[in-house]
């Protein structure tokens, strides 16, 4: 799919019920594990398929928001994608969510909505983005890493409440801008 037929939006009601009918899930065939920023997996055997629950609630206040935002990704005019902003109290924006329809990965979506999220905090006069993300999501991992984003810790009990005896590692990513900008510098010389 052409680069020029996606489309990123300020989000809107009436595309959340396009979003809720995606497939956000994705198969953990490897995890990270430490030191989780050297990028090293191991594999999951048996594999499984991670599902998020999906809420349009959750989504519906970051629409039109003075320090919230959502951006939706469309290709072939209907939602396919979305990041979800707020600004932080240590004068970060945090992505709370993004996901891509699993029919409409690897095409740069993720990396537009990010892009589009960097914009979003400039605007703000913020110092950059931060994210969560697990450890059994290493896709995503890689993702965030050759953007830019730095590992600046992880957590192994954030989701033993909800979940008794699980291996996922909570990781958190920070792209601070100044240092983005300098390294986009060096690689445009």
């Amino acid at each position: 799919m052409p680069d020029r037929e996606i489309t990123i939006r300020p989000g809107c009601l009436n595309c959340l019920s396009y979003l809720a009918r995606c497939d956000f899930s994705f198969e953990v065939v490897e995890e990270r594990c430490e030191p989780f920023d050297s990028g090293r997996t191991i594999p999951v055997e048996p594999s499984y398929r991670k599902t998020y629950n999906f809420s349009p609630d959750e989504l519906a206040t970051c629409i039109g928001g003075v320090d919230r935002e959502l951006f939706v990704a469309n290709a072939e005019g209907r939602p396919v994608g979305y990041v979800a902003l707020s600004r932080g109290w240590n004068s970060y924006a945090i992505v709370e969510d993004i996901a891509v329809d699993a029919s409409h990965r690897r095409l740069g979506i993720a990396r537009r909505l990010i892009d589009t999220g960097i914009e979003w905090t400039r605007k703000l006069a913020l110092a950059g983005i931060s994210l969560e993300t697990q450890s059994n999501n290493a896709a995503a991992c890689r993702f965030y890493q050759g953007y830019g984003f730095v590992l600046g810790g992880y957590d192994r009990y954030l989701y033993q409440a909800m979940h008794p005896g699980t291996r996922e590692v909570a990781l958190f990513w920070y792209l601070p801008l100044l240092a983005y900008a300098h390294r986009l510098s060096q690689n445009s010389r």
